[in-house]
C-alpha cells in the first residue's frame, strides 16, 4: 500500500452529530470540522443522524464525489449508546459486530423525537468506511472542563 503523503489526501472524515432542531450542536460539531481541517491533511465533513443536514449518507458521498478512497467515520458523542452501537452503524450498513435483535433497544432510549436519520438514502461510496468509536473519557476533555470551572470562578 501507498503510503506517501498524496495517499493520504484520499482519506476522508466524517464527523457525525446527532442533529437537533435547535443550531447549536451542528453550530458545534461545523466548528471542530472547521478546526480539524486547517490543522490535517484530510478531507472533512459533517454529517448528521437527523433533523440536520447534510446527513450521514450525504456526508459520505460528497467525500467520494472529492476522491476519498477510505473514509473514517467518527460520532462526535461522548459515550456509546443505541445511537452510537446501532442507528449510525445501521446508516452506514455496518453490524459492528451486533446482533440487531440482542441489542435493539431503539423504541426503549427515550428519545421523543422522529429519527430521520437518512437511512433510506443511498450510499455512492465503494471504498472502504471505518467507524471509530466516540470521544470517550480523555484526559483532553477534563482538562476542557478545567478551563471552564476556572473560569467560572
Amino acid at each position: 500500500m501507498d503510503t506517501n503523503s498524496s495517499s493520504k489526501n484520499k482519506v476522508g472524515v466524517v464527523l457525525v452529530g446527532h442533529g437537533s432542531r435547535l443550531p447549536y450542536g451542528k453550530d458545534v460539531v461545523s466548528q471542530i470540522a472547521d478546526i480539524y481541517r486547517k490543522n490535517g491533511d484530510n478531507l472533512v465533513e459533517v454529517g448528521f443522524m437527523n433533523m440536520n443536514k447534510p446527513s450521514i449518507p450525504q456526508a459520505i458521498n460528497k467525500l467520494a464525489a472529492e476522491g476519498a478512497e477510505k473514509i473514517v467515520v467518527t460520532p462526535v458523542f461522548l459515550a456509546h449508546g443505541v445511537h452510537t452501537t446501532q442507528d449510525i452503524p445501521r446508516i452506514l450498513g455496518l453490524n459492528n459486530g451486533h446482533h440487531e435483535e440482542e441489542h435493539d433497544h431503539s423504541h426503549e432510549h427515550g428519545h421523543e423525537h422522529s429519527h430521520d436519520d437518512g437511512s433510506d438514502e443511498e450510499i455512492e461510496f465503494e471504498g472502504e468506511i471505518i467507524y471509530t468509536e466516540p470521544l470517550g473519557a480523555d484526559a483532553r476533555i477534563a482538562e476542557i472542563i478545567k478551563d471552564r470551572v476556572e473560569a467560572a470562578l
